[in-house]
């Protein structure tokens, strides 16, 4: 059994009276990459500050690198990568002048993997970091943050704002680094197509809680799409044993359903009749149907979400 690299017991953040992250637990084992999902405001930087050990939770503990994140040390920080949103640099300052200050801190800088990650990327070690491009400058981030050979690389919305070319750059940047099994990756994200693409694993945040906590693999085998022809508009779907989220088109109703069995096929075939279909399910599909949950007043359903979690 691989060692956990980061695990999260029953964490809780309020800000205020309002909950931001609620009773969230899960173990990444070492040597996954696993995608973070969520919409804006779903708590998902609020979780990674807390494991960076940079914001206190109100309740539940959390570790990294078998490290309690509320006493995490320089050494132990120091085998740990992060990248915020946004890529912060000093602009006055050359790429080579911030590796340079970068790598006086980490005694084992690899000089060839930052430059071969900012020539991926385009970018001359002699530009200033004020005049590149907003897709420069995540290269220059990205490899500031993965030239340090950093353990556990944690990386909050990296790919924001850049072009295709870029998100292909920063894309096999994460795979490169991954070749080495002994490494961890924690990719919070919006894009769908990038979390499918380079990660293994998934955590669907919705509403401060994690929802989904799978295998790529698993997550797409259990949760099935339905769709049928309905006599006219529908409220809302009687209950369906399993049921994520549910949506009309016309008269056609499409319906998101986990671990489908006797009891909830037949509950469809009640709504549809012969119409019922099932199709095949696409990733983007199945993390949608999820956070589709937090905005209630768009959905169908009454009851809560319906957690997946597969180890």
């Amino acid at each position: 059994m691989k060692p956990i690299a980061i695990s999260a017991n029953n964490l809780t953040r309020y800000f205020g009276k309002t909950p931001t992250v609620r009773q969230v637990s899960f173990d990444l084992p070492v040597g996954t990459v696993t995608g973070l999902l969520g919409l804006n405001g779903a708590g998902k930087s609020t979780l990674i500050k807390m494991l960076m050990g940079l914001l206190a939770p109100t309740r539940g503990t959390c570790s990294v690198l078998g490290v309690d994140s509320t006493i995490l040390t320089p050494s132990v920080r120091a085998r740990i990568g992060y990248t915020i949103e946004g890529h912060f640099a000093y602009g006055s300052m050359t790429v080579r002048d911030s590796e340079q200050l970068q790598s006086d801190s980490f005694p084992n800088w690899n000089p060839t993997l930052f430059q071969n990650t900012i020539d991926r990327f385009g970018i001359r070690p002699t530009a200033r970091i004020r005049t590149l491009s907003r897709g420069q400058r995540a290269g220059v981030s990205i490899a500031l943050t993965m030239s340090s050979i950093p353990e556990l690389l944690i990386l909050d919305d990296p790919a924001l704002g850049l072009d295709p070319v870029s998100r292909r750059a920063l894309n096999e940047t994460i795979l490169e680094f991954m070749e080495d099994d002994s490494r961890t990756v924690l990719l919070s994200s919006h894009l769908l197509d990038d979390i499918e693409r380079v990660t293994d694993r998934v955590l669907v945040m919705v509403d401060g809680r994690i929802l989904v906590n799978s295998t790529v693999s698993a997550f797409l085998e259990r949760v099935s799409i339905w769709s049928c022809d309905t006599s006219g508009e529908t409220r809302q779907v009687p209950c369906v044993p399993g049921l994520i989220h549910a949506y009309q088109t016309g008269r056609r109703l499409t319906m998101a359903v986990v671990d489908v069995d006797q009891e909830s096929e037949a509950a469809m075939v009640r709504i549809g009749g012969p119409s019922l279909s099932r199709s095949d399910s696409s990733f983007d599909e199945c993390v949608v149907a999820y956070l589709s949950r937090s905005r209630s007043s768009h959905s169908f359903l009454g009851n809560s979400a319906t957690a997946t979690s597969t180890r």
